[in-house]
């Protein structure tokens, strides 16, 4: 079983990772760079969320909230205060993990509607310290964000760089940075998957009596996976703002939560491939459905619907499990 994990793991990987270098092939301007590199640091986000979400069992309402502490934290230590790219980036997160751990710890004895109204209430305290310290965020009107600086260079979406000999744009040098992310962010979190604290997380999502029972520490596990889902939160906020440039509490709002969890409940909860796709679907959707103009968001909530209705495990469990249906029945009916 463990061997079949880990050829499915590099599978995974693989596949995912020949996507993203083949993808570029089929982004013919900048907007389509822009837009990928979107998706990749969405779906690292998403990936964290999924942790939480999918193997913990535990909803989180408010994840939006940590995204755009780490991408406050970030702008502000770069722009006001002259700080490195990536110290910032780290720092942020450690904050945000800190945050994370000691609001955690109490609303995660909290179960149900009870515990999705806590992190709402989370996310919604941070957007509205986000709003209101006008002196240190800018409030509503919101504040630059300098370049990104990694290994000397200044990524900026509006740069050109050299790399091997050929010529690339700022966006396509984002996009190449956000894929790695995006691998290094799902290598991760396969990895803590099929390690020990992935398989206390199962044994929560399944039943905490049940694990209280054989000696899980519940709590030290929920917390753990929150603290860690909320620095991958952290992380991308802060990739999120120095790619946009500029940032303002939108980013920390219930919209953005809801968007999150929607792509974590499309692309299939507890299946790390399937968030990504998820990611990749909400985006996409939109510039897909603009041409339909005043029909756009009825279009997009039916077919949200229609999905959930037909497809309630998600996108990719869905579509996997039917894929290995037929190649099962195919494979009978020839013996």
């Amino acid at each position: 079983m463990l061997n079949r994990f880990m050829q499915s793991r590099l599978q995974g990987l693989v596949v995912l990772t020949l996507i993203l270098i083949i993808l570029p092939a089929f982004l013919s301007n900048p907007f389509h760079y822009e837009l990928a590199t979107q998706i990749a640091i969405l779906a690292a986000t998403v990936v964290g969320l999924n942790l939480l979400v999918g193997f913990a069992g535990q909803i989180s309402l408010g994840h939006a909230g940590f995204f755009g502490l780490g991408a406050y934290f970030s702008g502000i230590a770069t722009g006001t205060y002259g700080w490195p790219s990536v110290p910032a980036l780290v720092a942020g997160a450690i904050i945000v993990g800190i945050i994370a751990w000691i609001v955690g710890r109490p609303i995660l004895r909290l179960k149900g509607h009870y515990l999705s109204m806590a992190t709402l209430a989370v996310g919604f305290i941070i957007a509205i310290i986000l709003n209101n310290e006008r002196a240190i965020t800018g409030g509503p009107d919101g504040m630059p964000v300098p370049a990104f600086e990694v290994f000397g260079w200044e990524l900026s979406p509006f740069g050109t760089y050299s790399l091997f000999g050929l010529e690339i744009s700022g966006v396509q040098a984002w996009y190449m940075f956000s894929s790695v992310i995006l691998l290094l962010a799902v290598w991760f979190a396969l990895n803590l998957i099929q390690s020990p604290i992935g398989r206390a997380l199962r044994s929560v999502k399944g039943s905490e009596v049940a694990a209280s029972v054989v000696g899980v520490d519940t709590a030290k596990y929920k917390s753990l996976v929150f603290v860690i889902s909320a620095i991958y939160a952290s992380l991308m906020g802060g990739l999120y703002a120095h790619f946009q440039g500029f940032i303002t509490p939108a980013i920390a709002s219930f919209e953005f939560s809801i968007l999150f969890i929607t792509m974590v409940v499309l692309g299939g909860m507890g299946s790390t491939f399937g968030v990504i796709l998820g990611a990749v679907v909400l985006k996409l959707l939109p510039q897909v459905l603009a041409d339909f103009q005043d029909l756009e968001h009825v279009m997009f909530g039916l077919i949200l619907m229609l999905t959930m209705i037909f497809m309630p495990k998600g996108l990719l469990p869905t579509l996997t499990a039917a894929v290995s249906k037929r190649i099962r029945k195919k494979t009978g009916g020839e013996a």
